[in-house]
């Protein structure tokens, strides 16, 4: 639609060019004697309106090459031909002022349709590119409203992850993705008993006794070293016979 309507534009920018033109040369009489139309009274007034026809030509054409204009001027401009087409065909045909000729009443018949055509072909154009336009838009819209809602779920589903807290003066452990190595428990070996402390000589094949009686173990040493150095030292009885 939107290349149809630059067409159209393009052609209504040519014809309204030829028109300014036209009534820009309204003081040249001769012209308009040839081509049998009716010379714009005061020339001023002629010249005026080629100046204004002018300006909507350039306008149209820069509708059609600017895509933000090409709806919006190609309706004003379609209303504004038919508009002309109508009023053209009631003055000169239907009131049939001023006077013209039967070439000049066909041409202006011509002209009338013409304008009347290329005037409702701009109007409906624009229109339907502009519901197309609003189309899009609306798309667009709704398109980005769900990228929106989805991106919103999205971050709702993320986990939460806390950081682990620092206290003053600790640092946090640095964590590393490979675990370390855990080492099996060490057993330590019981300490070694005193020699003071350990079983007589005569028995080196009894076991070890536990730390736990190791006390009663020392006292009662003890107490047979007592009694030795007692019989010892005790005197012995004169020898008989």
């Amino acid at each position: 639609m939107k290349p149809l309507l630059r067409v159209v534009l393009i052609v209504d920018a040519l014809m309204l060019l030829g028109f300014g033109v036209l009534f820009l040369l309204t003081p040249w009489a001769s012209l308009f004697d040839a081509l049998q139309l009716v010379q714009p009274q005061p020339a001023f007034v002629g010249q005026v309106f080629g100046v204004v026809l002018l300006g909507f030509a350039w306008l149209a054409a820069r509708a059609a090459f600017d895509g933000a204009m090409t709806a919006p001027v190609g309706r004003v401009a379609g209303h504004l031909d038919w508009i002309a087409g109508v009023l053209l065909l009631v003055w000169l045909i239907g009131l049939h002022t001023p006077r013209l000729t039967g070439f000049g009443q066909l041409l202006a018949g011509a002209l009338g349709a013409w304008l009347i055509l290329v005037g409702f072909g701009l109007a409906r154009l624009a229109a339907a590119v502009r519901r197309r336009e609003k189309a899009l838009a609306a798309e667009a819209a709704a398109a980005e409203r769900d990228a929106r809602d989805a991106a919103k779920r999205e971050r709702r589903q993320e986990p939460v992850t806390y950081a682990a807290p620092v206290f003053a003066g600790v640092a946090a452990p640095a964590t590393s993705a490979v675990a370390a190595p855990v080492e099996p428990p060490v057993e330590r070996a019981a300490p070694p008993v005193p020699a003071s402390v350990s079983e007589p000589a005569s028995s080196p094949a009894s076991p070890v006794a536990p730390l736990a009686g190791s006390h009663t173990t020392v006292e009662a040493e003890a107490a047979r070293r007592a009694a030795r150095d007692e019989a010892a030292g005790a005197p012995r009885p004169p020898l008989r016979g």
